[in-house]
Parts: structure tokens; sequence; C-alpha cells
């Protein structure tokens, strides 16, 4: 009997080691139920359900794009222009020349020269150059990196002449869902492109004829959306629905609101979650734009209210059929998931003292 008991003992403490060593492992992503969808608010046709996190983490050392192009340390050219070199390396006296090639419609090249890590954010926008860009992809750039090629798309068919060398973020906008999905999961030029027209085509004809024909005749993605009058009719839905959330925030600080559920006339469509409530602030203004913009565009009368629980089964599903995982080893880890009618897209950072997904979206299909 003694034997039995010390050989259960054994195994009973063998297994406590093992559950805290699982818990350890996989102690930087935020188990599913983590994630506590809430009330939705409404305005018009777009409807938010902001999310709660039991987990959010320091993510103060992370720089932003707009910040970066904003203080001058980050750096966004053609990549025919790159005329500096890798820098200096202990044992490599002399730096390597980066190998140039001519501008190219879905390449742009980076360098981060700050001292912090450069989060970058599928959907931002990038203005200048031969054409403006969207960033196709989630990554963190290491600090003081040597240039890095920065896949994008084109988001301004038409234009194929300079009108900078560097170029400047559009602070104001991300690109809406429409867009940012071809980006993501189609990767497809052509289908960003129509992604694009069929956005132009939406907001000319919520506008009166006047600014209607301006907006017709502009290629550029970012001149639409910067457009008076396109303005007045984001804002018409941004402007509530982002004084809403912000108030939201602040009461939900000690919650750790990190996140939204997005709807559009009646059908959830997207969600963004971020690792902490600062990082999601940084993006708020961006973000609740892009999503007006959805909603401006897909202009119908909202058929059906989505419900809370719908909204958290869509955070809570990432059980895909394929995974497909992109690492850059000591920086982080970019994992595409495909499943039943949905795409996810999670970024962990691996940087020291990290080990967590800074970033997960998800868009409905």
């Amino acid at each position: 009997m003694k034997s039995w008991f010390r050989v259960a003992t054994a195994l009973a403490v063998a297994a406590i080691f093992c559950f805290a060593a699982w818990n350890r492992a996989d102690a930087g992503r935020p188990a599913r139920s983590d994630y506590r969808v809430l009330a939705p608010i409404t305005h018009g046709n777009l409807t938010i359900f902001p999310v709660v996190a039991s987990t959010t983490y320091d993510t103060s050392r992370f720089l932003t794009l707009d910040e970066g192009l904003r203080s001058g340390e980050v750096v966004v050219t053609e990549a025919g222009n790159v005329r500096g070199m890798i820098r200096r390396r202990p044992g490599h006296p002399e730096p390597v020349p980066y190998q140039q090639r001519g501008a190219e419609v879905n390449r742009l090249v980076l360098v981060n020269n700050s001292s912090r890590p450069l989060l970058l954010l599928a959907g931002e926008i990038v203005t200048g150059g031969k054409q403006d860009r969207v960033i196709g992809k989630d990554r963190i750039v290491p600090p003081e990196s040597d240039p890095i090629d920065l896949s994008v798309f084109c988001v301004e068919p038409g234009r194929w002449t300079a009108t900078s060398d560097k170029f400047g973020g559009l602070q104001s906008q991300m690109a809406q869902p429409a867009i940012r999905s071809k980006a993501m999961a189609d990767k497809d030029q052509q289908k960003v492109w129509g992604g694009v027209r069929n956005s132009q085509a939406a907001m000319a004809a919520q506008l009166p004829a006047p600014a209607a024909a301006e907006v017709a005749g502009v290629s550029s993605y970012a001149r639409v959306m910067s457009n008076d009058e396109v303005k007045k009719q984001v804002d018409s839905v941004a402007a509530p629905m982002q004084r809403s959330y912000e108030s939201v925030i602040r009461q939900l600080r000690a919650q750790n609101a990190v996140g939204v559920v997005v709807a559009v006339n009646g059908e959830i469509i997207w969600a963004d979650l971020f690792a902490s409530t600062s990082l999601l602030e940084k993006y708020w203004p961006k973000l609740v734009r892009s999503y007006a913009a959805e909603a401006v565009t897909a202009r119908r009368m909202r058929s059906r209210s989505p419900s809370t629980a719908e909204a958290q089964d869509f955070v809570d599903d990432r059980d895909g059929t394929r995974q497909t995982v992109e690492t850059e080893p000591g920086v982080y880890r970019h994992t595409e998931i495909a499943g039943k009618e949905f795409r996810a897209f999670e970024l962990a950072s691996l940087l020291p003292k990290t080990g967590y997904d800074v970033h997960v979206s998800k868009m409905a299909e």
C-alpha cells in the first residue's frame, strides 16, 4: 500500500510540474476565454463590440509607424532610392552595400533608426513616392535595423511618377476592411485596386454632384479619404463612435479594454485585438475611421442587430484547417489561420521579455 501511495504521489507531482510547464510555455498567448465581448455600441449601420482581456502586457517599448515617420527615425522609400549602407557590425569593419533594385509596385524599403522596435500593421497607408501604398502584413522591425524589404500593395492605380523621395503616413485613416482584406488574405494587387475603385465609386455615390465628380476623378485612396466632403461623411459615423468608445475605454481601463469586434449592416465582419489598452488607444482613431468608411461605402439600412454571443463566438473561434507561419527568429512570429468562413492573423513578439501576441486580427469571409 505504501509503495502504491508513493507511486501515486510521484505521478501527481509530475502532473503538477507538467501542467505548470505547459502554462509557462503558453503564458504569452491569452486563452480564447480570456477575451470577453461586451454589449455593443451602434451608430447607423455600424456596430462595435468592446473586447476586454483578463491579461495585458507592457507594450510601451513599441514604436508605431506614425510616431517613427513623424520623428524621422523611420524612413520609407522606393527600393531604387536606397543609397545608405547596412550598419557596421562587430567584427565587420566595413558596411555591406544594400542590394538595390529599381522601384517596384509591391515593394518598398524601410529603415528603423530608432532604439525601439517598430510595430507595423496591415492596412496602414504610406503616401508619396511613385504611388501610395498599403502595408500588407503585420510585422515587427527590430531597433536600429538594416534596410528591410517591405511588402506593400498600391492603393493609387494610375500614377507612377515620384512626388517625393520619402513616404509619409496617412495618420487619420487606415485602409477600410474591404481593402485591408484584399491585401492581407488575397495578397492580390488587382483585387486591392478593385477594392479601391469600389470604395471610390460607393463614396462618390453618397456625395453631392460637384464633390462626387471630384472624387470620381481621383485615383488615390488617400486623397479620396482626405476629401472634405468624404471626411464629413466618414466623420458623421466615426466621431460619435469614437467618443462613445473612448468613454468606454476610460471606464474599462481597469478591465483591460484591448479591442473590438465590428459589424456592418448587422453582419460581423472584423475584429482587432491588442496586447494592451494603451496600444489600442494609439490605433483607435485610425481604426474607427476605417470601420466608418466601410459603413459609409456599404450604406444600407441595418437589417438586424448582431448579438453579443455572436461576437463572442467570432472572437473565440480561431480553429482553422490550415496555418501558415513566418518567423524572424528573436523578433516576431506571424501566423495566418484559414478556417471555415474566416481568416485570422496573429502577430507574436519574440523580443526579449515579451513572447505574447501584440496584435490579432480576424476577418469574416
